[in-house]
């Protein structure tokens, strides 16, 4: 798995004519509006001219996710209603680009206590499964973390995967194949969630659509 947190940077130098030092002060003097001018000429020179911005892959969202997790839509791994903790809220902001198979991610838990508990490499997780229903990790994101009443974690994750729990079909991790295009063409197929030792089937709980 990569941590990553793509992003757009573009870095413009400007080239400023600067006149000869005063006799007076031996500084450099600099005239306000040919200042203006030569940057205005430099930067129309960079934009307009140069062909990097022909070929340039903006990184953008195909699909962006705000899901309301609570401790009531909470299914055990056998698919049974198991409630997660009481009062309990999360709020899980997804973005996902396709071309780079990256989904970036801003998670806020408020009043989840104790510590994290998972069989997976974390306890903060986009499982495949309907509503109602139980299904493996694809995703596993860095726990939130701060105070009870605020917990966050924010970035990026570019695949391949990983969920340090296995596929028992076909002996590979569950997020080794998996691609966020999945996510973009079948989002109510999808749930997310967060894990803590006193609630292990799930503190809090929610359906990507």
């Amino acid at each position: 798995m990569h941590f990553t947190a793509p992003a757009l940077v573009a870095i413009l130098s400007a080239s400023v004519a600067v006149a000869a030092p005063t006799a007076s002060n031996d500084k450099p003097s600099y005239d306000k509006d040919q200042y203006k001018k030569d940057c205005k000429k430099d930067w129309d020179n960079k934009w307009e001219n140069n062909d990097w911005k022909k070929n340039e892959k903006l990184f953008y969202f195909d699909k962006e996710f705000y899901v309301k997790a609570t401790p009531d839509q909470v299914i055990s791994t056998a698919g049974v209603p198991t409630p997660g903790q009481p009062g309990a809220k999360g709020i899980f902001k997804y973005g996902i680009n396709i071309a780079e198979n990256t989904i970036c991610y801003n998670i806020t838990l408020s009043g989840v206590t104790g510590n994290y508990q998972s069989m997976a490499a974390t306890a903060t997780h986009i499982h495949q499964a309907d509503k109602g229903k139980a299904g493996p990790p694809r995703i596993a994101f860095p726990n939130p973390r701060g105070p009870d009443e605020r917990r966050v974690s924010y970035g990026c994750l570019t695949g391949p995967f990983f969920t340090n729990t296995t596929n028992a079909a076909t002996g590979k991790d569950n997020g080794a194949d998996f691609h966020v295009k999945e996510i973009v063409a079948n989002p109510s197929g999808f749930f997310t969630d967060s894990h803590t030792a006193s609630f292990v089937q799930g503190a809090v709980r929610g359906q990507l659509a």
